[in-house]
Formats: C-alpha cells, sequence, structure tokens
C-alpha cells in the first residue's frame, strides 16, 4: 500500500490531522478539507459541493473509499462537476448533525458514510448515505447519481434552488422539534419516572437482552436510568432486566474475550455477531454501567469485565502522554473482523490435551463450520459451573484451562496484523473515559486507573486549554483545534466532579464552575432554557442545532442536568438549580413520550427528585481508608461524597456551601468518621462501619 501511495500524487488532505481524512489524502478525488477555501471556491466557480461525512473506523466509508473515491473514472467527474469536501463526524459534530437531519428527513434514517449534495451556498439538495459505484439492490449507482445531479445543476437550477430552499426550511422546523414547554408551574415528581420507566421496559427484549430486534446497541444511558428506577422504586424487574442485559453483552460476541474491551454493536438479536470496532465511548460506558452493576450485586464478573476493559484502553487506546486514543477499525487487511475471528483448527492446534480442546472450544462455541463466514466469533456457550459438572472437574481447574489458552491466543493473535487506530483524542470520549477510570477505581481500589484519570485531567488542562480559558475538542500530536462543543464542556464537567469524589480538592471544584460559567455564557439558549450543541464563538453554519436526544453518547443537554445540580450541592449556587429545573420542565412530556431517547435526562431527574445525599469521610490516611473503600463499592446513584483528610482541610474548601459547616476539624482525627447529610440534616460523626451501611441503604 505504501509502494501504492508513493506513485500517486496526494490531495490537500495530507495537509490534515484527522485519521479519516488522512485515509483519503492519496484519493485520485481532489478533495478539500471544510474550510473557506473550499467553501469560496464553490461560490466562485459556482459549482455544487459533494459532502462525503465519515469516521476512520467506519466499514462501510471504506467500502464506499475502494469501490468509488479511488476509481479514476470516478474521481474524473466528481474533480470536474464539483467542488469535494471531506468531513471527519469526530471532529465536527455540528455539520454531521446538521446533515444527518437533511438525511433522515428524506429517508427515514442517517448513517455513514453521509453523502450529500450542496449548493454553493451549503443547502442541501440530495442526500444518501452508502452508495455503490454501479446501481444494485434497488440502491442507485454513484456515478449514475454524480451525472444525473451535475446535469440537473446545470440545467434545473431553479429547480434544485427550491428543493433546497424547502430542505432549509424543513431543518429549521426540525431543529424545535423539541421545543421546551417552559412550564414552570409542572410539578417534577416521582410520576414522570414511574411512566418513562414503564414506558422504556416496553421496548424491552427479555430473552436476550437490550431493546428491540436488531441491530442491538448497548443503549447505556437507557440501563442506567432503569437502575436509578430500580434504587428509587424497589421493583426487582428493572434491575433484572438490566441484569440480562449485561450478561448477554458480557458473554456475547460483542466483547473481546480475549484481549478485553467491547465492539460498537451486534449485527444480530443475540449479541453475537459485532460491527467489529472499538469506539473509546463505548467502552467507557459499559465500565460505568458495569461498575454499577458490581456496585448493586457484587458478581465478580462485573469487576472483572471492568478491569479487563480499562486494561485494555490503557494497553490500546492510550498515548504516551495520557490520555486516550478515539477507536479501533472494523477491518483489517480489508475484511472487517480479521483479526478476531478464528478457525477450529488454528485454536485446537494450540491446545496438546484433548480434553482441554473439548472443554474451550464448548466454553466458546468454537465449530468446525463456525458462526462467521466460515471462522468462530469467541462467545460463551456455557457457564463455567455446567462444564464443572459435564466434565467432572473443580470449577477453578476449569477456570484455569480457559485463561491458561485465552492468554496463549491472545498472545497468538498480537501478531497478527492489527486493526488501524484512530489516534486523535477528542475531549468528550476522553472525559466519559475518566469517569469510567474514577468508577473502576471505585470498585477495584487499584490506583492505577485513578492515576490514569488525573494523568488525563492533568493533560486536558495544560494542553487542551487556551489562555482565555476556553477548551478544545482535538488534539493529535503535539496540535489542537476546533474550539469545544457541549458535549466537551458537559462530560467534562462531570469527569471533574467524578474526580472530586475519590480525590476531593478545590482545584477541580473551580475548574468545573469555570467551565459551567462559560458555557451559561456561550452555549446557554435564554428562549428555551437549555443549551445549543455550538458556541456563539463556533463558525456560522447553516443552521445552529441543539443535540437533545442520547444516542450512542448521552446528549450534552441531559448530562449538564446533572452537572448543575451535583455543583448547587457542593456550591450552593442557586442559579444552578434553577437552570436545571427549567431544563428538566421544558423535556419532561418528550422524555415520557420517548424516553428511549432520554435516559441519562432520567437520570438527571432521577437525581432533582430522589435529591442528593452528601457523604463526607473524614480519613486519617490521604490514601487508604476502609471506610471509603466500603462505601465506594456501595450503590448510591444519588450520593454526593468527599473525602476530607489533614492535607486537604486546610484547602479553601470552606467556600463551597458543602464543606463550610463540616470543616471544623484541621487535626487529624483518632479515627475515620463519616458524616451523612440530606434535606439540611445531618448526622453526628459515625464511625461503625454497619451503622453507615444501614443509613445509607435506607437511603433507597
Amino acid at each position: 500500500m505504501n509502494e501504492k501511495k508513493n506513485k500517486l500524487k496526494p490531495n490537500s488532505l495530507i495537509k490534515e490531522s484527522s485519521p479519516y481524512l488522512l485515509q483519503h489524502a492519496y484519493n485520485p478525488v481532489n478533495w478539500f478539507a471544510w474550510n473557506d477555501e473550499a467553501l469560496n471556491l464553490a461560490r466562485r466557480e459556482d459549482k455544487p459541493i459533494f459532502l462525503s461525512i465519515g469516521y476512520s473506523s467506519c466499514h462501510w466509508c471504506h467500502v464506499m473509499a475502494h469501490e468509488s473515491f479511488e476509481d479514476n473514472e470516478i474521481a474524473k467527474i466528481m474533480n470536474e462537476k464539483f467542488i469535494n469536501i471531506k468531513v471527519d463526524r469526530e471532529e465536527r459534530p455540528d455539520i454531521d448533525d446538521i446533515y444527518q437531519r437533511a438525511c433522515q428527513l428524506v429517508t427515514g434514517n442517517g448513517g455513514w458514510p453521509l453523502s450529500v449534495f450542496l449548493t454553493p451556498d451549503l443547502k442541501p439538495f440530495y442526500v444518501g448515505t452508502y452508495f455503490p459505484k454501479e446501481s444494485r439492490y434497488g440502491i442507485p449507482g454513484f456515478k449514475e447519481i454524480l451525472n444525473q445531479l451535475s446535469q440537473a445543476y446545470l440545467l434545473k437550477k431553479d429547480d434544485i434552488n427550491k428543493t433546497a430552499a424547502e430542505f432549509v426550511q424543513a431543518l429549521v422546523d426540525t431543529s424545535k422539534d423539541i421545543k421546551h414547554s417552559n412550564n414552570n408551574k409542572m410539578e417534577i415528581d416521582k410520576t414522570v419516572l414511574d411512566e418513562s420507566a414503564l414506558n422504556l421496559l416496553q421496548m424491552a427484549d427479555f430473552v436476550n437482552g437490550g431493546f428491540g430486534i436488531s441491530p442491538k446497541f448497548p443503549n447505556v444511558s437507557n440501563l442506567i436510568f432503569l437502575l436509578r428506577y430500580y434504587h428509587i422504586s424497589g421493583i426487582e424487574k428493572f434491575k433484572e432486566f438490566v441484569l440480562l442485559t449485561c450478561d448477554k453483552i458480557i458473554f456475547g460476541g460483542i466483547h473481546d474475550h480475549l484481549g478485553g474491551g467491547f465492539s460498537r454493536y451486534s449485527t444480530d438479536q443475540k449479541w453475537l455477531v459485532p460491527h467489529f470496532e472499538k469506539m473509546l465511548y463505548d467502552n467507557a460506558l459499559l465500565v460505568i454501567l458495569f461498575c454499577e452493576m458490581y456496585q448493586i450485586s457484587k458478581d465478580d464478573i462485573f469487576r472483572d469485565t471492568v478491569e479487563k476493559t480499562l486494561d485494555y484502553i490503557l494497553r490500546e487506546l492510550t498515548n504516551d502522554q495520557g490520555v486516550f486514543y478515539s477507536a479501533e477499525d472494523a477491518d483489517s487487511e480489508g475484511e472487517e473482523g480479521k483479526f478476531y475471528v478464528w478457525s477450529k483448527k488454528e485454536i485446537i492446534s494450540e491446545i496438546n490435551i484433548p480434553l482441554h480442546q473439548d472443554i474451550f472450544c464448548e466454553y466458546f462455541g468454537i465449530t468446525e463450520t463456525g458462526n462467521f463466514e466460515g471462522k468462530n466469533i469467541l462467545s460463551v456457550k456455557y457457564s463455567i459451573d455446567q462444564l464443572s459438572k459435564k466434565y467432572g472437574l473443580d470449577v477453578k481447574e476449569i477456570k484455569s484451562i480457559i485463561d491458561t489458552y485465552s492468554t496463549r491466543l491472545f498472545n497468538i493473535r498480537e501478531k497478527r496484523i492489527r486493526p488501524q487506530k484512530d489516534d486523535k483524542t477528542i475531549l468528550s470520549w476522553n472525559a466519559l473515559a475518566i469517569s469510567a477510570f474514577v468508577k473502576g477505581y471505585k470498585i477495584t481500589g487499584k490506583q492505577k486507573y485513578l492515576e490514569a484519570a488525573l494523568n488525563a485531567v492533568e493533560f486536558i488542562e495544560k494542553k487542551l486549554k487556551s489562555t482565555e480559558g476556553y477548551l478544545y475538542r482535538i488534539y493529535k500530536k503535539g496540535e489542537v483545534k476546533i474550539l469545544a462543543y457541549l458535549d466537551d464542556y458537559s462530560f467534562y464537567i462531570n469527569a471533574l466532579l467524578d474526580i472530586v469524589e475519590v480525590r476531593t480538592d478545590s482545584k477541580y471544584i473551580d475548574s468545573a464552575c469555570r467551565y459551567v460559567d462559560l458555557a451559561l455564557k456561550h452555549f446557554w439558549d435564554i428562549e428555551d432554557n437549555n443549551f445549543n450543541y455550538t458556541s456563539n464563538m463556533h463558525e456560522s453554519l447553516l443552521i445552529r442545532t441543539k443535540m437533545l436526544y442520547d444516542l450512542a453518547v448521552p446528549s450534552g443537554n441531559s448530562v449538564f442536568v446533572s452537572n448543575l445540580i451535583r455543583l448547587y450541592h457542593i456550591k450552593g449556587k442557586t442559579d444552578y438549580l434553577d437552570k436545571a429545573e427549567k431544563m428538566i420542565k421544558g423535556s419532561i412530556s418528550s422524555a415520557i413520550e420517548n424516553p428511549f431517547g432520554f435516559g441519562w435526562l432520567l437520570s438527571s431527574i432521577y437525581l432533582y427528585i430522589k435529591k442528593p445525599i452528601e457523604i463526607t469521610i473524614f480519613s486519617k490516611d490521604s490514601k487508604y481508608s476502609k471506610l471509603t473503600d466500603e462505601i465506594n463499592k456501595m450503590f448510591i446513584p444519588n450520593g454526593i461524597i468527599s473525602v476530607l483528610y489533614e492535607g486537604n482541610t486546610s484547602q479553601d474548601l470552606y467556600k463551597f456551601s458543602l464543606f463550610k459547616d463540616k470543616i471544623q476539624i484541621n487535626k487529624k482525627p483518632n479515627s475515620d468518621f463519616v458524616l451523612i447529610c440530606k434535606d439540611f440534616t445531618c448526622t453526628p460523626p459515625i464511625t461503625d462501619l454497619e451503622e453507615i451501611k444501614k443509613i445509607l441503604n435506607s437511603n433507597s
């Protein structure tokens, strides 16, 4: 491939840092990045724009690239008739959101690659996703589309402009499709959660876990909400459904049983055949979910999976400066999943003992015919207990056999050609990973996870923050670019507040407050009482959209509600709570009608209704406290935890209302104790762990 590239002349994408754009730098297409040069050229030459949006680990993006963008005949038409622009949707979600909405208006769905034809003033007139080079299966061919649209633009420009104008009006309408009601008399009470939880459960698959049929996505935001509804209602079936789903995900083929980590989604209903790309955000969110499942169930499978996933992130998705890469591709050597699948012959050739061959293959469902294009995706078919009974061996021995050969196969797999890595750092995804490492530290006590979180925050504060205090979204190889969007601020504030619970330090609270205030100044919509996705400092696009739905990741608005509630209880600033209330009241009806799209918001509403419980631990030792360790392993989703010791009680924590009346001890305490406060009432200092647990459990 490198020899081939050496013979080709690169296009302007060679100057970009995005791995996705660089993948297309040697296409014969004269690609531009989204910039003034390209947009001005389209206006000056009065040419339509072909906008192609994707991301580096997108399988069908690769397919369309190989079929069309590497084809000289297709490239000739594109170069002569269009101005061709490539956008990495992970770098520019604002652009992607606008034109995804256009695609959904026309086709009823969206996805990547996103293929959009625009007038020079950026109005869409034809949209779709993947197009094959030649028409097949009812999908028009890309070559045919190019020729027809270029002719139409020359001969029927009035019709195209009319279509584009209608598109824009429809986009404006859809951007207001969840208009906040601003009904300040609307009650925010538990009935909101009751109705939403019941509506959500009607979509549940009680056989295979998850929601709907196929493809199956983890939908972590919704599962996290159902755990909170279980916490406030005590109704077991909500917990049991989440438990079922987590088990199916962990034991299914979506889980990389050898190397750790999870693929993007399952193409089937049973979580067997994944779309093999691994995204940082999916893995971070699943870690957060599994940490909570461990806190509820104390089942080691959840703790073990958390460790395996975090170790995968540390090993494969962490750079030498302590921040996290974005993704690993689905493809390697031009084939989807090739890195991950096995023939039975390959596996048994590495296992010398026939009995061990039988046990290992039975456990992972390995067969001669395979379960994926003649090869095998590892997926747990039988439990260790079942195999123990069948083969008359001790559970520990069965586990040892599986672990031994899993390690052997992992080491062999490491010699294969790995999928390509997207090595850019995205702030919002890194923030989710920071939260995941904090949660992982809580349930395991492993310092390396806390250090990973703290190192990432330190890097962000040094490298992704401007001299004026604004945040950037993207970092790669020493360069930052693109001012942060709402989700970057929202997730990062959430991560800082998570860190406060394990490393209570005024600098993290100060940073969280500063970023909240910046977001309120630059993103807040005073009429709708919610946040725009872009700030008033960003480039002005066709429309200014809001992302209110929780999709693969939660929406910045949903997370911001809980940020405001948490910070109100820490700082005591009533404006934070007022804005959280307004955001909730404006979204309640939409959340009840469509809880599937508002899982994280419903969790934020839970926090508002349940009210936070303040748990302040006074510790003799800054590094380890048995009380802290035990409380960290409890499921307290409405907890605001802080740990005070001699080293930080002397800080300026007094300025925060959470600590104002609690920091009365500058001396080392004789023993660890806890203060528990709710509704402006606090317990006396408690040293007995069982009494602490009793009070916290009664909080349910």
